[in-house]
């Protein structure tokens, strides 16, 4: 019984290091999200399979245990603009330029916009340093969270 205890209880321990995040993917739902639940929403443009800044800040700043203690307080929504045909479906492909063309027509990777929960961009940020220095997103982050 005591092992089995122990065992449960690390495993709880190491589940809540490693939270995972979720992130919307479709732009209806999470904006019903964020009024439902008064919170901003932050909208992620990636290019999951060729934006090396992309590749970089989901490492350095979305996988930070610093933005994972924060990002209850948000509604994730990824938009996901790659190269290769398998990575999403085609409906999702459509909805995805769509919001591009609307949200992001300056083809900026990686691009974050932030809206509060009446739907109103409060704040964007775009690019990721070579440095990989993420505090200039960590300020955004704050900057919308308050």
């Amino acid at each position: 019984m005591k092992k089995l205890i122990f065992s449960l209880l690390l495993l709880f321990s190491f589940t809540g290091f490693s939270q995972e995040l979720y992130w919307e993917t479709d732009f209806k739902t999470a904006k019903q999200k964020a009024i439902i639940e008064k919170k901003p929403l932050l909208m992620y443009f990636t290019g999951s399979d060729w934006c090396s800044p992309c590749k970089q800040l989901k490492i350095d700043f979305f996988n930070s245990e610093r933005f994972k203690s924060k990002a209850d307080k948000l509604v994730l929504l990824m938009v996901d603009l790659p190269f290769r045909q398998d990575i999403i479906s085609e409906e999702q492909q459509k909805k995805n330029k769509a919001l591009a063309k609307k949200y992001n027509p300056s083809d900026s990777f990686p691009y974050i916009l932030a809206f509060n929960s009446k739907g109103k961009i409060i704040n964007t940020i775009s690019a990721y340093s070579s440095l990989r220095d993420t505090t200039l997103h960590f300020k955004f982050l704050e900057s919308i969270i308050r």
